[in-house]
């Protein structure tokens, strides 16, 4: 029977964290479907089809992955893939108290399901999405926090976003202070 584990999230944009955690993944799964949760109700930088995109390309040198798209429950989408495992990383102890109660939730829901934690590469810690999304917002050196993709496709997001709304997106001072 092949071990196989889903990993979750929206991954708006993927970072060198994600990777990391499915790297290390790699080498306890024999296949791991890395799946975005489509949530219409959640605002989002980059499109599914965006993030699909750079999930691709980002991890296309790590053997045994496929990438998918849900919605729903995620116990029951685990199941519909065959798998066995829910796979989750941690940064910090700031996260454990969600991630324990999401993990007992699907625990209650599914009991042949489970949630396995993989604590985030040292390097990684402070990391998340949304950080990323706004020290790039603001000009910040994020290079080798994401991968070479994701990096030119924040800063090209970022761009067309500034020419569209060029007040909105400045980090230049308020002249009305």
């Amino acid at each position: 029977m092949q071990r196989i584990a889903v990993y979750p999230g929206s991954f708006d944009p993927v970072t060198n964290g994600h990777v990391d955690i499915v790297q290390r993944a790699s080498k306890l799964f024999d296949r791991i479907v890395v799946a975005i949760l489509h949530n219409p109700a959640k605002k989002t930088l980059f499109t599914i089809e965006e993030r699909l995109e750079m999930l691709r390309e980002s991890m296309q040198h790590i053997p045994g992955l496929s990438f998918d798209v849900f919605n729903g429950l995620l116990v029951q989408y685990v199941q519909d893939k065959g798998a066995h495992a829910i796979l989750r990383g941690m940064r910090a102890v700031s996260d454990f108290e969600y991630e324990f109660q999401l993990a007992l939730m699907n625990r209650k829901l599914n009991r042949d399901i489970e949630t396995v934690f993989l604590m985030t590469g040292m390097r990684w810690f402070f990391t998340s999405s949304s950080i990323i999304k706004e020290a790039a917002l603001f000009g910040g050196d994020i290079t080798d926090m994401v991968p070479a993709l994701v990096y030119r496709r924040l800063v090209a997001k970022f761009e067309a976003l500034q020419k569209a709304n060029p007040l909105r997106l400045t980090n230049q001072p308020d002249d009305n202070l």
